[in-house]
């Protein structure tokens, strides 16, 4: 259990990294200290005591405590090395993580850069430690996979802090829209109209879509499925689209696939993954009841992941660049170091969106096959 002074040092700590107290700035006196806290003049001036002497305050006889200058230039006068980059992720060791992380790492090594990985496991709480240690530890830039993008993110501060504080980031995979940061990306809605179109034009009319909507791509790969039955007439049924969150994913989607399945009319023919790692568990329910693939449902993934043709029905899915799009966004996140320190001035440094395509394999097939070899 923390100690009251160690409390009020941490929130005091986080007010400055999170940019409420800038450089120079006076804080709040021990009385108000106080009374935001509940705590006594002795834990405020124990917890201020310290951050004195660790560099984060300092005092000005008769004029009080203000925020001290912990920028990159002050930093490197207190020994802090060059050439190191942050690479943050939800996941770093699951699903298709390893292979953009191995391609981020694999270009800035060429261009003699250090690398330090942190996983936040898509968690708000985590990304906010990791923002902090970005700032604290003096990276020269960050390449960042923001969590629960489509989500309101409470560390919107720590971001707008290492803008002024001039340390380049970009985000991966997705990006939060109220910062608009340079990022890296696939065309999320595109490889969902691509995977829902290719089932429309093999005859199925009963197309489930499932998508993890506490982030981006869940909801611009929801955004193309919608518009694939737009634009090809198709109409859509409300209960055909499964939402869920993360903390959701191993259970809803299984469970609304099963509810689907138990209705006698308007029962599914081709279901839409968010991605191959859902195309998997879905395969296993379909295996539960007997129904075979796809001669009974058709089945679609996304990312084109190993998991695709490692799977015993060998998925149709949309194709993703990962080592590529790692590739990318080191490349992207060295250029605007270099802009930063005056090299290669009048250079246009522009995110990066790859385009999608689908991989066909053998999960889908037209329904009309289907209903002939069922009569």
């Amino acid at each position: 259990m923390q100690t009251k002074y160690a409390i009020v040092k941490q929130a005091i700590k986080s007010k400055i990294l999170d940019g409420t107290y800038e450089p120079h700035a006076k804080i709040p006196s021990e009385s108000e200290m106080m009374k935001q806290h509940d705590v006594s003049r002795h834990t405020v001036r124990l917890a201020i005591g310290e951050l004195v002497n660790e560099g984060w305050l300092y005092r000005e006889q008769g004029a009080g405590t203000f925020c001290a200058d912990r920028s990159k230039h002050q930093l490197q006068q207190n020994g802090i090395q060059n050439k190191n980059i942050a690479i943050v992720t939800t996941y770093i060791s699951d699903y298709i993580f390893p292979s953009i992380i191995r391609g981020a790492e694999a270009f800035l090594s060429e261009h003699g850069y250090n690398v330090s990985l942190f996983s936040t496991n898509n968690d708000h709480e985590k990304e906010r430690e990791y923002l902090e240690r970005i700032i604290t530890t003096g990276f020269d830039g960050a390449i960042i996979e923001p969590t629960k993008s489509a989500s309101a993110n409470p560390n919107i501060n720590y971001y707008l802090n290492l803008e002024r504080l001039q340390i380049p980031y970009i985000m991966i995979n997705a990006y939060y829209d109220a910062l608009e940061p340079f990022r890296v990306l696939v065309d999320d809605e595109r490889g969902a109209f691509l995977q829902t179109e290719h089932l429309i034009q093999q005859g199925h009319r009963d197309i489930v879509g499932f998508f993890k909507t506490d982030d981006l791509q869940g909801t611009l790969r929801m955004k193309g499925y919608l518009k694939a039955h737009r634009e090809n007439k198709v109409p859509i049924n409300p209960k055909h689209i499964v939402t869920y969150t993360t903390e959701e994913k191993h259970h809803k989607p299984i469970h609304e696939l099963e509810v689907l399945l138990d209705q006698a009319d308007t029962k599914p023919t081709g279901l839409v993954c968010y991605n191959d790692e859902l195309a998997i568990k879905m395969l296993d329910v379909l295996r539960t009841r007997d129904m075979k693939v796809p001669h009974d449902m058709s089945i679609i993934g996304f990312d084109n992941s190993i998991l695709a043709e490692l799977s015993e029905v060998k998925l149709t899915s949309v194709e993703h660049p990962k080592a590529e799009l790692g590739r990318a966004a080191g490349k992207l996140i060295l250029e605007l170091i270099e802009s930063k320190n005056g090299k290669g001035l009048g250079k246009t440094i522009d995110s990066v969106v790859f385009p999608t395509e689908l991989v066909t394999r053998n999960s889908t097939q037209a329904i009309r096959t289907n209903r002939l070899e069922k009569i």
